[in-house]
Order: structure tokens, then C-alpha cells, then sequence
């Protein structure tokens, strides 16, 4: 039985949401959402660039180590971002001061410093 990564280099295109991190980085490093999809389940299941480029080349549609490296500092930073988001967020509602535009607002920020 094949793992999800294995499968998703298989299809076409998943579904994926238009806000997803696999989408947003597939287009800044100008690769195949399926590509980034398996890429990151490969390294949320503890295994690293290098390792991935050599031995799973298959699951990622051959991936090479530099693009798995900037993949994984894309990741890390939208990662980081949504925790940033994720605190502010609960620290204006704590103060009773999160509107539903505000809310919006800050979903829709790409940036740290827009958050």
C-alpha cells in the first residue's frame, strides 16, 4: 500500500485550497503543488532535505536538495507567520477589540510586519 505522498506525485492536481502553503510556495519556487504536498509530508515525518532528494526522489517528482532546502525555509516562515497571526489575533479578541474586518485583515496579511 502506497503512503499519501506517494500517491499525490500520481495525480494531476490535489485539492488544494487557494490560501494553502502547498500552493503558495508550488508558485514561488515555480514547482507542482503535488511536488511541495509530498515534500512537506516527507519533512513533517522527520526526514531531511538531503535524505529526501537522494532516497525519495520518486515520492517528489525528483526534487533536488537546493529546492527542498528553500522549500523547507518557505515553509518554516509561513509557518511562523501563522503563529504570529494566530497570537495577535487572540490577543485583540482577549481585549474585546477584534472586529470581523480587522479579523480579515489579518488573515490576509503575508507578511510579518502586515500582521
Amino acid at each position: 500500500m502506497h503512503s499519501r505522498a506517494e500517491t499525490l506525485v500520481g495525480k494531476d492536481e490535489p485539492d488544494l485550497s487557494p490560501q494553502s502553503h502547498d500552493q503558495k510556495i508550488a508558485s514561488q519556487l515555480s514547482l507542482r503543488p503535488v511536488q511541495v504536498a509530498a515534500a512537506i509530508q516527507l519533512l513533517d515525518a522527520g526526514n531531511t532535505p538531503p535524505f529526501i532528494a537522494r532516497y525519495r526522489k520518486e515520492i517528489t517528482g525528483s526534487l533536488d536538495e537546493e529546492q527542498l532546502r528553500q522549500l523547507t525555509n518557505l515553509l518554516d516562515r509561513l509557518r511562523n507567520l501563522d503563529a504570529r497571526r494566530d497570537t495577535i489575533i487572540a490577543s485583540i479578541e482577549e481585549q474585546g477589540k477584534l472586529t470581523p474586518d480587522l479579523r480579515e485583515k489579518l488573515l490576509a496579511a503575508e507578511t510579518p510586519d502586515r500582521a
